[in-house]
C-alpha cells in the first residue's frame, strides 16, 4: 500500500498580536477507506501560449465521486500573474505567483461537467500540477 502524506505549515510573527504556528498533516487515502492513493497523473507542467481557458483534467476520464486530490502551483515570479481555477464552471479562486493549492476533486460526471479548467492572466505562464487518483 502506498502512503502519501500532505503537510502544511502556516507561520507568522506579525499577522496577529500573537505569533501563529500551525502544522497539519493528512494521509491521502481512497474514498471511504484507509487504503492509500495508488496512482498519480505524474508531476507535470503546462505552459500556456495565450490567455485562453485550458482544460487541465476532463472529469469524464476519471471515476466520479472518489477522493482525488489536485495539486496546483503557479511557478511565475511576477507578482501580478495568476491562474483562475474553475471546477464545473465555478471559479474556485486565483493562484498568484508562487502560490499553490491542494484541492479535493470528485470528478463528478453524473450531473454537470466537472472538468478542471485554468485561465492564465498573461500568455506564456507555467503551471505545475499533479492529480492524485483514487
Amino acid at each position: 500500500m502506498a502512503t502519501t502524506t500532505a503537510t502544511i505549515t502556516i507561520a507568522s510573527t506579525d499577522l496577529l498580536s500573537d505569533e501563529i504556528a500551525l502544522t497539519s498533516s493528512a494521509t491521502l487515502t481512497g474514498a471511504g477507506n484507509s487504503t492509500g492513493i495508488l496512482n498519480t497523473s505524474g508531476l507535470s507542467r503546462k505552459t500556456t501560449g495565450d490567455t485562453s481557458e485550458y482544460t487541465l483534467f476532463a472529469a469524464a476520464s476519471y471515476t466520479d465521486d472518489k477522493a482525488h486530490k489536485l495539486y496546483l502551483k503557479n511557478v511565475s515570479t511576477t507578482a501580478a500573474e495568476y491562474f483562475i481555477v474553475e471546477v464545473a464552471g465555478t471559479v474556485v479562486g486565483r493562484i498568484y505567483a508562487g502560490d499553490w493549492a491542494l484541492i479535493p476533486w470528485a470528478a463528478d460526471t453524473t450531473g454537470t461537467n466537472c472538468d478542471v479548467d485554468i485561465t492564465p492572466s498573461a500568455s506564456d505562464m507555467t503551471l505545475e500540477y499533479m492529480l492524485f487518483v483514487d
